[in-house]
């Protein structure tokens, strides 16, 4: 996800759906930076004094004002970054049920666990650490700052957010939301800051740890940054989800939801299903009724509501998706359906399948951002969990079959963090989230994630 062009005190928000510009936002002055991390620090000590049953009742606040304006932060998301608009409302919404969830069961998940030992009584606590750096993603605007804010927040932590460069209004909108839901003026502090500035706010003895949504290189610098001042960071990075159908699954089920799972958001996901792995004997059918499916698919601007597929959010996203579908082809792989860049405004990609695509194949082992699907048959069990695991993500997959023991030895092999069975990937928060090897560490949402920002501190009684 590289940066779109900036000055060097300016971000520019461009309509992706025409290409037009929608707005320039100053960067933040030094002394604007340092305000922002005193109020953030003074937010948290008015946190840490609050009961976690306060804490639940902000979240509901906010969860109400959320849905109260569903329509105007959907409008701004479509406009700002192009998500398709009946998309944009359902992020809003999954924003404000996050936070209903995460008032009503995280109380529970922080209880303090009760240990036996030797001593009269022991247990572990589960309290909050300070201000919590937020590097956050363009493609969610609000559901990726939510999904890490909600469980923090009710942990008893501050967040100070460096939103992407290219969704400015929304990160804006983003802070103010909170302070309009009553929360304590820097729970949540919006900082737009170049790289170099980044650094230094990680190595600010006020920030107390880590969080970064983005692309594997952008992850791993920043998570190098952090553990050079000794600091924690939770990375959730690229994803080359599979999508992996067996011959005895449901496959009018299977291939109406691959054909979701590929294309949410435009494509522009980490939990998209990047990789379709289908058994050789159905191979042949299911491509047929992939591109059927797909070339049923509407794109275009993506207010109007019969379009499902809007724009991708930048021209060098779209130019960079190009140049992998252009290296793919050249190496061996067929378009089924040939798509790709469409001229005219904006940066629109048509839905493109690939078959033939070798182990070596950029579209086998790249992360491909955008509506492109390659089709891979494999031959039994064991040739799909080979390719499965054949790229260096392991975010999450998806099984498809009939078969429960089968099902079963899956979930074992698959190295992702989190498999599911004859369904489309998707966070959730009543359980944890987050992936392995490339695709980061730490876990965000339920009881695992609620934890990652806590001092689990012991208490021994003697």
């Amino acid at each position: 996800m590289n940066a779109p062009a900036r000055s060097e005190s300016m971000f520019r928000s461009l309509n992706p759906a025409t290409g037009e510009l929608f707005g320039r936002f100053e960067l933040h002055t030094e002394t604007q930076v340092e305000a922002g991390l005193a109020r953030s620090w003074s937010a948290w000590g008015k946190l840490r004094a609050m009961s976690v049953a306060d804490r639940a009742s902000l979240l509901r606040a906010l969860a109400d004002r959320l849905e109260a304006h569903v329509e105007d932060y959907a409008r701004l998301m479509t406009l700002e970054m192009g998500k398709p608009i009946n998309e944009a409302r359902g992020e809003i919404r999954k924003c404000a049920a996050t936070c209903r969830t995460t008032a009503d069961l995280g109380p529970g998940w922080l209880e303090p666990l009760q240990v036996p030992s030797p001593a009269r009584a022991s247990r572990v606590r589960y309290e909050g650490i300070g201000p919590i750096f937020a590097v956050m993603p363009w493609n969610f605007p609000f559901w990726q700052v939510i999904r890490f804010f909600a469980p923090a927040f009710l942990a008893g932590n501050t967040t100070v957010v460096k939103h992407a460069e290219n969704v400015p209004a929304c990160a804006d909108a983003i802070e103010a939301v909170f302070r309009e839901a009553g929360m304590p003026d820097g729970t949540v502090v919006n900082l737009r800051v170049d790289h170099p500035t980044a650094a230094k706010i990680i190595a600010d003895d006020r920030i107390r740890s880590v969080t970064v949504t983005g692309s594997v290189r952008a992850g791993r610098t920043i998570a190098a940054t952090a553990g050079s001042v000794g600091k924690k960071a939770v990375l959730e990075l690229g994803g080359s989800d599979p999508f992996i159908v067996f011959a005895d699954a449901d496959f009018d089920a299977a291939v109406r939801t691959a054909i979701a799972a590929r294309l949410n958001n435009s494509g522009q996901s980490c939990v998209c299903a990047k990789r379709f792995l289908v058994e050789k004997s159905i191979a042949p059918r299911f491509t047929e009724a992939f591109v059927e499916g797909m070339r049923k698919v509407s794109y275009g601007d993506p207010l109007d509501e019969k379009n499902q597929l809007g724009p991708l959010a930048r021209a060098d996203l779209r130019s960079g998706l190009q140049s992998q579908l252009d290296r793919a082809i050249a190496g061996g792989a067929k378009a089924a359906l040939a798509g790709g860049s469409v001229d005219g405004p904006g940066y629109f990609f048509a839905p493109t399948i690939l078959t033939d695509v070798a182990d070596d194949n950029t579209a086998a082992r790249e992360e491909l951002f955008g509506p492109v699907a390659p089709v891979i048959p494999f031959a039994d069990e064991a040739d799909a969990v080979r390719i499965a695991n054949g790229t260096e993500f392991g975010l999450a997959a998806a099984v498809w079959t009939r078969d429960e023991d089968r099902a079963g030895r899956m979930e074992i092999a698959v190295e992702a963090g989190a498999v599911f069975i004859n369904d489309m990937v998707r966070s959730d928060a009543h359980i944890s989230f987050g992936g392995i090897k490339a695709s980061g560490y730490g876990r965000e949402l339920g009881q695992l994630g609620i934890h990652e920002f806590t001092n689990a501190k012991t208490v021994w009684i003697g």
